[in-house]
């Protein structure tokens, strides 16, 4: 059997402050994709907040969702 699947989320938007999570308008966050495995979710990232590097009010977040799929299984991989 294949080693389970662990989806990641990338996206991102503009902060209402730079010290806050909240988005100014969630409606346009941008999805950057969901990733096969956290070091496929990492480069994205990397190159979305790359492109984003001198605005401090944009902010990306890699989100676990294999987590969110099975929370109950012990899971100590990214």
């Amino acid at each position: 059997m294949p080693d389970k699947q662990l989806l990641h989320l990338v996206f991102g938007g503009e902060l209402v402050r730079p010290d806050s999570d909240q988005f100014v308008d969630p409606s346009k966050l941008h999805i950057v994709g969901i990733f096969p495995s956290y070091e496929d979710a990492y480069k994205a990232w990397r190159g979305a907040t790359g492109q984003t590097i001198d605005d401090a009010h944009t902010r990306y977040y890699i989100v676990h969702l294999h987590r969110f799929l099975d929370p109950a299984a012990d899971d100590h991989k990214h």
